[in-house]
């Protein structure tokens, strides 16, 4: 993505900095007039919260005057906001023009009281009264995955915007569907596969942009959590009535064949899958409970039958004739959120973990490998935007997800929709209706005894 680009799309750069020293002044000049330039072309400006100009005035040398604001406000509101919800309210609140107009929950009572406990205005029982809302703009989708397609299909038939956590929908024939509603509804449909937002997610996709690894000839990695790891483990993800066909491979291998794909370029065309349920029977609770949040005691539990994966490994083949293998597990003690992903290539390799996600290792053949802390003095010019802080200031999860938002929400104050060409870093629908064909063909594929399948978009 050109720094162009990024002006453009409406992602603020923190410290449009001239690396930790001065420019000449004439130097200086010309960035003035290059912005205003783009500032003029793009009829819009765009907003830095303060607590970001103040980060990068005192760390770097910034020239304010290229200080964009924003003066348009939009406002959102969320349908559910149970374990991620919150976090969507975070991100866009970190934007500083957005308005968090209201939430639906389950019913009025719920409603006002995620209102309430989450700052909203408003509160409403059902998703319908959210959407008909007119100081509602963008709806955000938060929801169990089987309300995805009737609360995304019902906002974008009232014209709202989208950003809705994956899965789009629980089959790719909805998902197809929502893709084409989108389309007729000229707004911008965004899913929210976080980890591209990943200051140093973005520089290994910026390398292999460039050839820096050469051709990708072979990418690996896994995506383990240990949450589900005893039989008093349970969530609605493991219910196939509201989580869909799959939990692993639906839940967080998707996040790894989406980053795979967004990182070199490359499409997933073939895979082969080998699905397990190591805990075939589980004890559910009679009153529901969030994500990730242990059984209080034996008192008031269940004995159910699990007909999802908890455990999968899969072997790929991408568009370029790279190869490929990933795991996805929800059993694997000590790992905690434990996303990896390495590209090998005919020059270097380049390795990106999660649980260290301010570290990108660099392999070679011929010299000491290397690895790359998160310094946006450190980075290259085209990415360093998406780092908020500077060197020695570790930026995480929540970080990368605000990237997404202010990227979205740039695209919607612009009045423009995405376009591969601007190489914009989230997920569209059309990536998240190939997200739903990638599971359902592995999912074939173990059925099959573990054959290879042709993924069909």
């Amino acid at each position: 993505m050109t720094r162009g680009n990024i002006v453009k799309c409406g992602i603020p750069e923190p410290h449009v900095v001239t690396g930790l020293g001065a420019e000449a002044d004439g130097q200086k000049e010309k960035k003035r007039e290059r912005n205003h330039k783009r500032h003029k072309h793009t009829g819009r400006d765009s907003y830095v919260p303060l607590v970001h100009l103040m980060v990068s005035f005192l760390f770097f040398q910034v020239d304010l005057t290229i200080i964009p604001r924003m003066d348009k406000r939009i406002g959102m509101g969320i349908v559910g906001a149970g374990f991620v919800g919150p976090h969507h309210i975070d991100a866009v609140r970190r934007l500083g023009f957005v308005d968090i107009v209201a939430v639906a929950g389950s019913n009025e009572e719920s409603g006002r009281r995620k209102a309430e406990q989450l700052g909203a205005r408003k509160g409403y029982g059902n998703y319908q009264a959210l959407i008909d809302d007119p100081d509602v703009q963008v709806v955000h989708v938060a929801t169990p995955n089987y309300l995805h397609y009737p609360v995304i299909s019902a906002a974008l038939a009232n014209g709202k915007h989208v950003v809705s956590d994956k899965p789009l929908a629980t089959t790719s024939a909805e998902s197809r569907q929502l893709v084409e509603q989108a389309a007729r509804a000229n707004v911008v449909a965004a899913v929210t596969f976080n980890y591209r937002g990943n200051p140093l997610v973005q520089q290994a996709r910026h390398a292999i942009t460039n050839g820096d690894i050469g051709n990708p000839t072979f990418i690996h990695g896994y995506y383990l959590q240990d949450w589900l790891i005893k039989d008093t483990d349970y969530s609605w993800r493991l219910d196939p009535e509201k989580g869909g066909a799959s939990s692993a491979l639906g839940d967080i291998g998707s996040h790894w064949c989406d980053l795979a794909q967004h990182v070199t370029g490359l499409r997933i065309t073939h895979v082969l899958g080998d699905i397990t349920t190591v805990i075939p029977q589980r004890k559910k609770p009679r009153v529901a409970r969030e994500a990730f949040q242990e059984a209080a005691g034996a008192a008031d539990l269940e004995t159910v039958d699990i007909r999802v994966d908890d455990l999968a490994s899969v072997l790929v083949r991408f568009d370029n004739g790279a190869k490929g293998v990933f795991s996805a597990g929800q059993v694997c003690a000590g790992h905690k959120n434990d996303l990896v992903l390495e590209v090998c290539g005919s020059k270097a390799s380049i390795c990106w973990r999660q649980e260290q996600q301010n570290e990108l290792w660099i392999g070679h053949r011929d010299k000491a490998n290397e690895v790359l802390q998160k310094d946006p003095s450190l980075m290259d010019s085209n990415v360093r935007g998406y780092a908020r802080l500077p060197g020695g200031h570790q930026e995480a999860w929540a970080d990368a997800f605000c990237n997404l938002m202010r990227e979205i929400y740039g695209f919607i104050a612009a009045g423009e929709r995405p376009d591969p060409a601007t190489r914009q870093i989230f997920a569209t629908f059309e990536d998240g209706y190939r997200s739903t064909c990638i599971v359902e063909a592995i999912l074939d594929s173990a059925k099959q005894g573990g054959v290879w399948m042709k993924v069909n978009y």
